[in-house]
């Protein structure tokens, strides 16, 4: 199954370990290698870098590691392709307009008859791939239209509140396990996902890790994960699986989080 990560930090900082990790898994061994794509946020859009190949083999992935652009929130997944071709169309994260700001939505799982049901219409969007999870965002977007149509940020419990729906939606269909942010929030859903060590599809289907740096020293370093400046950061870390040995809570089957600048919303 494919490989979601997303950071949300309380002052900008670039993505370091933890972009090379998670493009690990996407080498030519191993069975997520068709291709990579994540989502920087810079403000109301996003700096999209997307290949549909091997992460663990790419160039654009070493250099974005020194040199990418310093984000507070960002999103990253790597592909094991299930429904569509190895192309950049099928590549995600996927990103949209709406309400003059970019959306993004990242999704690990297999939705099958998601693009024939009643409760995934479209309405004027249209995926520009194939895939099933492309379809399942561009329904989100139809369904999330009318709270952005004023031309301001909705309440974040309007927001929470469609979006455990569409959620609960989508589980029908098979794993929903996504990320989506709005450049206000991140939202993730953790449902199922395939268990190497089982051999079946079980909870968790994604972890999550809140961490607050101090930095020792006046000079930048890196701080699990991510190249910190100066002064305290609070972070927090949604992945498929626990990149580090520190102490990843898992998400429960059905769970949905919201969190901002770092910080897990009540």
């Amino acid at each position: 199954m494919c490989e979601l990560l997303a950071l949300s930090m309380s002052q900008p900082a670039r993505l370091t370990f933890s972009l090379h990790t998670l493009a690990a898994r996407g080498g030519e061994d191993g069975r997520t290698r068709d291709g990579w794509g994540v989502a920087f946020y810079q403000g109301d859009d996003v700096a999209l870098f997307r290949e549909p190949s091997a992460a663990g083999n790419s160039a654009l992935v070493r250099y974005l590691e020194t040199e990418g652009p310093g984000t507070t929130l960002a999103i990253s997944h790597i592909r094991h392709a299930t429904q569509g071709g190895v192309q950049l169309s099928n590549t995600q994260p996927f990103a949209r307009e709406l309400g003059g700001r970019m959306h993004v939505f990242a999704h690990n799982g297999h939705l099958p008859g998601v693009e024939a049901s009643a409760t995934m219409l479209l309405g004027a969007r249209r995926p520009v791939g194939q895939t099933d999870s492309e379809h399942a965002f561009c329904a989100l977007l139809e369904r999330l239209r009318p709270l952005w149509q004023e031309g301001h940020v909705p309440s974040l419990e309007a927001r929470r509140s469609l979006l455990a729906e569409f959620a609960g939606d989508l589980r029908a269909f098979g794993p929903a396990n996504f990320l989506y942010a709005d450049g206000d929030a991140l939202f993730a859903h953790g449902n199922r996902r395939i268990q190497p060590a089982l051999g079946r599809i079980e909870p968790p289907g994604l972890w999550i890790l809140q961490r607050h740096c101090t930095p020792p020293k006046p000079s930048p370093e890196s701080q699990g994960g991510v190249s910190v400046d100066q002064g305290e950061r609070a972070i927090v870390w949604i992945a498929s699986v626990p990149l580090t040995d520190e102490s990843w809570r898992p998400l429960a089957e059905g769970e949905l989080v919201a969190v901002r600048a770092g910080e897990l919303l009540a």
